[in-house]
């Protein structure tokens, strides 16, 4: 059995592997036909090339996916998303190993496509582990709001990366648990400083184009074209029109995600304070700009921190001005800090509230995506692109480790006949780079500690610690720099500017200045500490353990050293798991579709290796088993008990199926990439035929159980026949011994009317005997999106079980609980202008109750209900032949989203306004018609069966007028119907006639005396607590002046 490639040609199964001629002119032709084919994911092995096609594909859609679930290899074309099912496959353990965490390493230069690579194998990889929770929608709009903050347009990519990230989903068996996601290098010095033809980071162009005139007045933002920090241009009104989507899309995903209004606004008011203070300005005499309060602190303190530096001498302060360069530099470095800041709270948050919430003993699996910068070569290549190329050059050496090094070194130690595939090794970069303590990241931070050190003075430094390698060239002409030769080919870099970003420091005073501030964000992110690896965290007060870590009371690290420590992390993480490789590849420099530049093509894969790559894919062999690990994997395929796990099994399991071009080893066995999934079949075999022997042992058993009831039914029925045969023969028999006698006839005396038994009366706490079962409606569909669908939940009572004791008051008291919840949270949310309910809101009405409702109604009518068990809403929909029903639940952000649906609402109503335009998913139907009460007398509420024009006196002054109705003998409702009544009584009473004249009095009113702040719909923003006591005192003055006034 060969492999799937030489089956059925290169062609169709797109692997690489199989190519009869094996050089750079049929590889390149290869790639090339595909990609304008349209087919731009090739195989090699089990390794992916993507070409980025620059245009959408119609490759990625439900159908495509559920293809691509536990699909054959070979089977199918190459696709992103069967790396995605083979990483989910190999992570539960159905690849043939053990079950381990997995990674897939994404790389490619900038352009390459890789960040939306990386969208669609989480995309791929929810799809597989599908659960009916909303934690699937939430990590799936991580990608979107992490790419307006940490994105930017380059030259080379329009939504470039600026930021590594390093996403780990953790798994309890098939279903996801959790997220957590690290952070690798913001280029926060694109915050002050953007090349000819680049922008800032995509956010600050979103909030102009996204937010409302008054939003804008409130955040103090200007025009856009006077804020030096983006370049003073804004875009077309096409471009306009596509950030304010956008934004809409990035406060979408903040809602989904978790995070509060209040720190949504503090988050968008610090970045207005970014852009306000980049258009400060120095002269020698004075400072222009004006901050407008944004940070929340007092103007001219935060000034005086940018013009000079005071300190403190044998207890002398000493004011110390700077020059106009010195605080234009201290003017930057606050922006950047600032927004890396933001940047790594956002991350914090993000893990916090995507955190796994099982018991720590339960062991969790993990797949890791790593989407990471592109190599970059720009004209001017600064210290941002040297740490972006180191973390592609240990990429590299990580490829090469696993593909390359591991795999020669087990075919010497095996002693197996090999000829050494010689591939481009990049140790010796990486050792210029990192070694200690002479590597160049060692050399730059010796150079940051000296404060008289210079760029010039750091890249003499470089020139004499580097003289003689060839891997180092010093810089020529005027401009200070140097060239390093990278796997990828030359790159100079310019030096100026190296150490002060490399230092990263702050201005004195300003750190404190911030945590005083009254926008309690600023204040937070200014509290907390930077770990070593560079990432934000919470400031907490723990206990000093004697010789523990004191990093954090030391001396602040470098930008280079943090880097450096977090790409360790990074590596230790990827070498602990099992990889997986897909190598983006950009076809052209133009971004055009259906163009190839065969020169940029060929270079790409000569620095990759892809030829090498391919040679070793189809002479070595990939999958290296020891024989303890093989013997226990496929020891079923023996069909025998107790399979010693030693050489000679394994070599009896392999003799048992038909595959060849397997070598055994001294220790362990070499299979070619494609005898894992031929294994695999065989397994499959066998498991299907166990599924048919306990199909058929179970329905014996089960058969042998049923005639054992009928024979004991029937016996029964045997015995009561006989017994009721010998009662008649024994009647009979009486009577006609009566026949016998003679007697005188007795006066029959007259039959009375039965008086009729009184009722056992029951204890108090005994339940009543539950009611007959009525057949279900069939107009009842099970979907994932039904409101009882997991065995673990809350099952509801529709009254067709015997409930015990225990059951019943657990119903009682989950039925308490979400009106309370319903009354402290929801009722004014709900409740529309005129003091009614909406159409389509009915009350805690079962389901079946809704079923019936909407039994006789058009498509798309609706309701929705209150649920029974839960704090929450259930959306009941009237499909064609049957109903539906969607679970509605609140996230603690007081955001309403359908399970499902990757949409949040800030209210009930704009959900359902929402839903009347775009189809729910997965079945995209749209709600039509709302579903009203069966009568305006007759409600389907059944706290408010006889409340008619009454209203509770704890929460409304009763009117004149109105008098509350007597008190009705008890009826056996029980303590849960009695609160719902005392709950939902105001609510009632807000249909009156008198009710809602009082209200437009009270409107009137209010309008009279509330025409200028209370328009505002976000609260004002000063820049201290002196002003915002000021406001505070104007308005109290104001109000009592106001009441003055009414009194004369």
């Amino acid at each position: 059995m060969g492999p799937p490639g030489k089956q059925r040609g290169v062609g169709v199964a797109g692997d690489l592997a199989a190519l009869a001629e094996l050089d750079e002119a049929s590889l390149l032709g290869a790639l090339r036909d595909r990609f304008l084919r349209q087919q731009i994911y090739t195989d090699v092995g089990d390794i992916l090339i993507a070409v980025n096609p620059f245009q959408p594909l119609q490759l990625y859609g439900r159908e495509v996916s559920e293809q691509y679930r536990c699909h054959e290899k070979g089977t199918l074309p190459p696709h992103i998303f069967a790396v995605a099912d083979r990483a989910y496959q190999a992570m539960l353990g159905r690849r043939g190993a053990r079950p381990q965490s997995q990674c897939i390493v994404i790389s490619g230069e900038s352009g390459a496509g890789k960040t939306e690579s990386t969208k669609l194998l989480l995309q791929h990889i929810m799809n597989l582990c599908k659960g009916n929770s909303q934690l699937e929608q939430q990590i799936l709009q991580v990608n979107p709001l992490l790419e307006a903050f940490g994105n930017a347009q380059t030259v080379m990519n329009d939504n470039s990366s600026r930021f590594g990230k390093y996403i780990q989903l953790r798994f309890q068996n098939n279903t996801v648990r959790g997220a957590k996601l690290s952070e690798y290098l913001l280029e926060k010095s694109r915050v002050v400083q953007q090349d000819t033809g680049e922008r800032n980071f995509h956010i600050f162009y979103y909030m102009f184009a996204g937010l409302s005139s008054e939003q804008k007045e409130m955040y103090g933002l200007l025009d856009p074209s006077l804020y030096r920090y983006i370049s003073k241009w804004f875009g077309t009104e096409d471009v306009s029109q596509h950030w304010k989507q956008k934004y809409q899309e990035v406060c979408n995903a903040l809602d989904m995600v978790g995070f509060q209004e209040q720190e949504q606004v503090g988050m968008q008011a610090i970045l207005a304070g970014v852009l306000s203070l980049g258009n400060v300005t120095f002269e020698p005499q004075e400072s222009s700009g004006s901050l407008k309060g944004q940070f929340g602190v007092q103007e001219d303190e935060l000034l005086k921190c940018l013009v000079c530096t005071m300190s403190v001498t044998r207890g002398e302060q000493i004011q110390r001005f700077h020059t106009q360069q010195q605080a234009e530099d201290a003017r930057d470095s606050i922006a950047k800090v600032a927004y890396g800041r933001v940047f790594g709270w956002i991350v914090c948050k993000i893990n916090e509230l995507l955190a796994e919430n099982v018991d720590p003993e339960v062991e969790l699996r993990e797949i890791g995506i790593l989407d990471i910068f592109g190599f970059e070569n720009f004209a001017v290549n600064r210290f941002e692109q040297l740490c972006i190329n180191l973390a592609n050059e240990q990429l590299q050496h990580f490829f090469n480790h696993h593909i390359f090094q591991m795999e020669q070194d087990a075919y010497r130690a095996e002693e197996l006949p090999w000829e050494t595939i010689t591939f481009s090794n990049n140790e010796p970069v990486l050792n210029l780079l990192l070694a200690k303590p002479l590597g160049l990241l060692s050399l730059l931070d010796e150079q940051s500690a000296f404060p008289q050190a210079t760029d010039k003075t750091f890249v003499d430094k470089l020139n004499s610690s580097f003289k003689g390698n060839v891997y180092f060239q010093p810089g020529r002409g005027r401009v200070l720099g140097f060239s390093i030769i990278h796997y990828a080919g030359k790159v100079q870099y310019t030096a100026g500017g190296f150490l002060e970003k490399n230092r990263d420091t702050l201005p004195a005073n300003v750190r404190g200045l911030f945590i005083n501030s009254i926008t309690p964000l600023l204040s937070l992110l200014f509290t907390a500490t930077i770990s070593r690896t560079g990432t934000l965290m919470p400031h907490m007060k723990t206990k000093i353990v004697p010789g523990a870590d004191k990093f954090n009371s030391t001396r602040k690290q470098s930008a280079g050293a943090q880097f450096r420590h977090s790409l360790m992390v990074l590596m230790e993480r990827m070498y602990s798991a099992n990889p997986h490789f897909v190598r983006c590849i950009k076809p052209n420099s133009q971004k055009q579709p259906g163009v190839v530049d065969s020169q940029m093509l060929l270079q790409q894969l000569r620095y990759n290796g892809l030829l090498e790559t391919i040679r070793i894919r189809r002479d070595g062999f990939s999958w290296r088993p020891l024989f303890e690990e093989f013997a226990e994997r496929y020891g079923i395929l023996l069909i025998k008990p107790d399979v010693s796990l030693t050489k000679g099994s394994c070599l009896e399991i392999l003799q048992s199926t038909d595959l060849t071009g397997w070598i055994c080893g001294k220790s362990r066995l070499f299979f070619k990439y494609w005898h894992q999934d031929q294994l695999a079949k065989y397994v499959e075999q066998l498991e299907r035929a166990a599924v048919v022997i306990q199909k058929v042992f179970r329905r014996f058993r089960c058969r042998r159980t049923y005639l054992n009831l009928v024979a004991e039914l029937r016996a029964q029925a045997q015995r009561q026949q006989e017994q009721a045969e010998r009662e008649r023969c024994r009647q009979l028999a009486m009577e006609a011994e009566a026949q016998k006698r003679i007697s005188l006839p007795v006066p029959v005396p007259r039959k009375r009317r039965p008086l009729p038994c009184p009722r056992p009366q029951t204890a108090p706490d005994m339940l009543s005997q539950p009611p007959v079962p009525r057949p279900r409606s069939k107009l009842t569909e099970f979907t994932p999106f039904d409101n009882f669908l997991h065995l673990s939940g809350p099952c509801p009572v529709m009254g067709t079980e015997e409930q015990t004791g225990e059951e019943a008051k657990m119903k009682q008291l989950k039925r308490g609980a979400t009106l309370r919840w319903f009354r402290e949270t929801q009722a004014q949310k709900v409740v529309q202008d005129d003091g009614a309910f909406p159409s389509w809101l009915h009350g805690m009405i079962s389901r079946r109750e809704a079923e019936n409702l909407l039994i006789d109604k058009p498509l798309g009518c609706f309701l929705v209900r209150i649920s029974q068990s839960r704090p929450g809403y259930t959306l009941t929909y009237r499909g064609e032949g049957r109903c539906r029903h969607y679970m509605i639940e609140m996230q603690p952000n007081a955001r309403y989203v359908i399970l499902g649906e990757d949409r949040a609402h800030a209210s009930l109503t704009e959900l359902v306004r929402y839903h009347q335009t775009v189809g729910i998913q997965p079945f995209m139907e749209i709600l039509t018609v709302p579903c009203g009460q069966k009568s305006s007398e007759s409600l389907d509420y059944e706290a408010l069966e006889c409340l008619t024009l009454t209203h509770s006196t704890s929460t409304e002054e009763s009117l004149p007028n109105e008098q509350p109705c007597p008190p009705e003998p008890p009826t056996g409702k029980s303590t849960v119907q009695a609160e719902a009544d005392r709950i939902l009584t105001p609510l009632w009473f807000r249909r009156t006639k008198n009710y809602q004249e009082q209200q437009s009095l009270d409107r009137k009113k209010q309008k009279s005396t509330k025409e200028g702040d209370n328009q505002r719909a976000f609260p004002r923003l000063h820049s201290s607590i002196h002003t915002a006591m000021q406001e505070i005192q104007k308005s109290s003055s104001a109000s009592l002046n106001g009441s003055c006034t009414e009194l004369q």
